[in-house]
């Protein structure tokens, strides 16, 4: 901006770095190079079918390697719902190795004899169009919060997708005039919630002491947990069960946890 002109000043921001690169048609190499395996599958199969086997190889492959819906493509997503379908009928615990899959009880998992750690989950909470002052009142309170904590106390923040199901307008009958901009704002979401994460915080309490007023002491750090992270705007949950368990099978924990 020059000298004496008004308003104010305006900085061009470069484009995303983090954006995916196309590859003609396919949305990444990677995609493209998903095509060409799915190409030489046909091609095998060529000499010795007819093309109306081999040619539906090589459609498919087209389709699943350039139609992303939601940004995951059909194979992905099919991937991801069978390895669901394998958690929830409960054949992925005959996949593992039944001496070292934790057991969660009682909201506790323990790590050592007679150590025994709690999971609280938690998400963020918008702060960006906050007043001043209550910015600064969940800043001291979240000071207050990491400067209570001694060392059995860890803290780990990750993101998780957004499920499109759970944001997107409910579906409708909308009249003529109105069903442009349904299906807009619909496919707005869509493209707002592939951009962006979720976040998932994890606040593990753990007991030091090993006496026989632990596990009381450690439920009386773990309820006023609860409290300040609800002060803060926050919906914090507690990991029970198998919910618990998956936890410590995601921090590494797999070997050696049993329950109490």
């Amino acid at each position: 901006m020059g000298e004496g002109s008004e308003g104010p000043l305006i900085i061009g921001l470069p484009e995303r770095l983090d954006r995916r690169m196309r590859l003609g048609p396919f949305p990444s190499a990677r995609d493209a190079l998903k095509f060409v395996m799915y190409a030489a599958v046909g091609a095998l199969l060529a000499p010795f079918a007819n093309p109306g086997i081999w040619l539906p190889v090589v459609l498919v492959g087209f389709c699943v390697s350039v139609w992303r819906p939601e940004g995951r493509a059909l194979d992905e997503r099919a991937l991801v719902f069978l390895s669901w379908k394998v958690r929830s009928t409960g054949l992925g615990k005959f996949m593992k190795r039944s001496t070292s899959g934790p057991i969660a009880r009682q909201g506790l998992l323990e790590l050592a004899p007679h150590h025994y750690v709690a999971v609280i989950r938690t998400g963020g909470t918008p702060v960006a169009y906050l007043p001043p002052s209550d910015l600064a009142r969940r800043f001291e309170l979240y000071r207050e919060l990491l400067r209570s904590m001694d060392a059995s106390f860890l803290f780990l923040a990750t993101t998780a997708p957004i499920r499109v199901q759970t944001v997107r307008p409910r579906p409708s009958v909308p009249t003529a005039v109105d069903a442009p901009a349904h299906s807009g704002y619909a496919e707005l979401v869509s493209l707002l919630c592939r951009r962006r994460s979720l976040r998932r915080v994890y606040l593990i309490l753990g007991c030091l002491e090993v006496d026989a007023n632990a596990i009381g002491r450690l439920e009386g750090r773990i309820a006023n947990l609860g409290e300040r992270l609800s002060a803060l705007g926050l919906r914090p949950t507690r990991l029970e069960d198998r919910a618990l368990a998956d936890a410590a099978h995601q921090f590494g924990w797999a070997a050696g946890v049993s329950g109490r």
